[in-house]
């Protein structure tokens, strides 16, 4: 089996059409349905489903699709790396994260590990199940969020759960003392982010479902940065993390809740059952030193 094989499946998987995907691939139809039906063979397992209205994935296929994908991102995150490493002959160190986990320390752990003149610090920032993805495609050594994503080749480890805090409107009458969660149900709520779940907004609503409250969502945004403008132009609250306290933003203001046990984890994501390597090692002797901190109140 050859790459080639791999880049025609997936171009004909993604085509469904062998006149398509030819095209797409700037090659004739005859060799190309020719390699497929090589695959085919040599895996001993039919792809595709002919039939006259084009082409449909078999179970096997559709299993195949996936990790011929996952192949394929690798060779090139593993091609694009090997350019990198040799015209600056630095290590290449890719992180991926959410937004809302970079307003505390981990900034740190990206500052220290920079130190190393040798080493070349990558950022991505992804959603909790891209960084899973981006894990096992190889374009990202290690991720940090906020949503459970259960993958037998990515294991998580919960740093500490992170309490959340209320944004709300300057001189909104729930900014007096703590407010509850009853209260923060009855007025307006801004929901970030505006995707499909398993995301942060399902956290946060869940977190009101399981007290048994309503929320009414007026608006759903995409990013933190919006859903706080909408706070701070009055159109509702927002539940965010305490780290982001540290963002001061005009025309918002952050409270504690008065209900306990109201956090959300954070998660650092690697590869499950790879031996970790010099520059993993150091990351997580960092990390272990940053979560001592959180969790014994000591702030760099």
């Amino acid at each position: 089996m050859e790459l080639r094989h791999l880049r025609y499946f997936v171009a004909v998987a993604e085509q469904r059409n062998f006149t398509r995907a030819a095209e797409k691939l700037f090659i004739a139809q005859p060799p190309l349905t020719r390699a497929i039906k090589q695959l085919e063979e040599e895996i001993g397992v039919e792809l595709f489903i002919r039939k006259a209205r084009g082409l449909e994935l078999t179970s096997g296929g559709s299993y195949f699709l996936v990790h011929a994908q996952q192949i394929l991102d690798k060779v090139e995150a593993t091609v694009a790396d090997t350019r990198r490493i040799a015209l600056n002959r630095k290590t290449i160190f890719s992180i991926g994260f959410v937004p809302s986990v970079f307003y505390g320390q981990l900034p740190l752990m990206v500052r220290r590990l920079r130190q190393n003149k040798n080493l070349e610090i990558v950022l991505h920032e992804l959603k909790t199940r891209e960084q899973v993805e981006a894990l096992k495609a190889g374009r990202i050594d290690i991720g940090f969020g906020r949503i459970r994503i259960e993958d037998p080749d990515v294991e998580q480890e919960k740093l500490f759960d992170e309490p959340l805090i209320a944004a709300l409107p300057v001189g909104h009458p729930l900014t007096i003392r703590p407010p509850s969660m009853k209260e923060l149900a009855e007025v307006n709520m801004i929901a970030f982010p505006a995707t499909a779940g398993p995301n942060f907004a399902d956290l946060t609503l869940g977190l009101f479902r399981r007290r048994g409250l309503k929320v009414n969502i007026i608006q759903q945004v995409n990013d933190l940065q919006t859903a706080l403008s909408l706070v701070a132009s009055e159109m509702g609250f927002t539940l965010v993390p305490e780290q982001v306290r540290r963002l001061q933003r005009e025309g918002v203001e952050y409270m504690p809740l008065a209900d306990d046990h109201i956090t959300a984890p954070v998660l650092a994501s690697r590869r499950a059952g790879e031996n970790p390597n010099a520059i993993m090692r150091l990351t997580n002797t960092i990390l272990a030193e940053l979560v001592e901190n959180r969790l014994t109140g000591r702030y760099p």
